[in-house]
């Protein structure tokens, strides 16, 4: 397990047309340079519990969330890298803590074995994973980035997703990507990650071109569209079917004995950003 990487930024999203989008790649031209991934299609596997807990709340907007999922940069084979992720959110700062492994590595710890190495960032994520009962995969998004980071500021970065697909069979990194849209096919989600200022370049196109931050989370918007079509009626909230004998693999069903965090039922201002 090489990569052991921590993030903390602030991550600003915008909804973009066509028009807008070409704006944006004109001015920043001069600015920004492909990032080490370029161009490529990221997986996202999200764990969540029966009742999908850990997005409901997010949806909620509380002043603090988080999220677990299973990261890769286009589809994989079992000895390919993949990333464990866990993403937290408190007063619009966003923490990123993550750990590479390879699939076969992340199954197993799907299953519930212990990731293979003892770090603090390894004990904040088993620690997410154990304060939630019967975590598992509960849904797959896929989507087509482009990546940028600035020439004189590496930790400034702009992303743009396309063809935001979720799915809720074939849940792995390795099946071909297929799933239902959230985006028009002339719809582009932009996101600004930075740890300080906006440059000035990309103020004054935001502004001359009048695009305004919006509030979107790829999970969420995906779960809020499966409640459309599944939500039986009068039901606040859709459970999916688990049989009561085999409801996850060997070591998957661990015990909900931690607290759980303080604050999770504070609200945040209508203009703070999801996860």
């Amino acid at each position: 397990m090489a990569d052991q990487m921590i993030f903390k930024r602030y991550e600003l999203k915008y909804l973009l047309s066509q028009e807008n989008y070409r704006s944006i790649r004109i001015a920043m031209t001069e600015h920004m340079k492909p990032d080490i991934y370029g161009r490529n299609t990221n997986l996202s596997l999200y764990l969540d519990t029966p009742d999908f807990l850990l997005v409901r709340r997010s949806i909620e907007s509380p002043i603090y969330k988080e999220k677990l999922r299973v990261r890769s940069y286009g589809t994989v084979g079992s000895e390919d890298r993949v990333f464990v992720e866990l993403k937290k959110k408190y007063r619009k700062v966003v923490y990123k803590r993550r750990v590479a492994l390879t699939e076969e590595e992340t199954n197993a710890w799907l299953r519930g074995q212990m990731l293979p190495a003892d770090s603090q960032i390894v004990r904040e994520i088993d620690y997410s994973r154990r304060l939630y009962p019967r975590l598992a995969p509960r849904m797959l998004l896929s989507y087509d980035r482009q990546a940028f980071y600035e020439r004189e500021n590496r930790d400034f970065r702009l992303t743009f997703d396309r063809n935001i697909l979720w799915r809720r069979e074939n849940l792995n990194l390795h099946s071909p990507v297929c799933g239902q849209p959230l985006l028009s096919d002339e719809q582009v989600l932009m996101e600004i990650k930075t740890s300080a200022a906006i440059p000035l370049w990309l103020t004054e196109v935001l502004s001359r071109q009048k695009i305004y931050r919006t509030s979107f989370s790829k999970y969420g918007r995906a779960y809020e569209q499966l409640m459309r079509e599944n939500r039986p009626k009068g039901q606040q909230y859709w459970v999916i079917h688990v049989p009561d004998r085999h409801i996850l693999p060997p070591g998957q069903d661990l015990p909900n004995t931690l607290p759980v965090p303080a604050g999770h039922n504070e609200r945040r201002s209508d203009h703070d950003i999801a996860v």
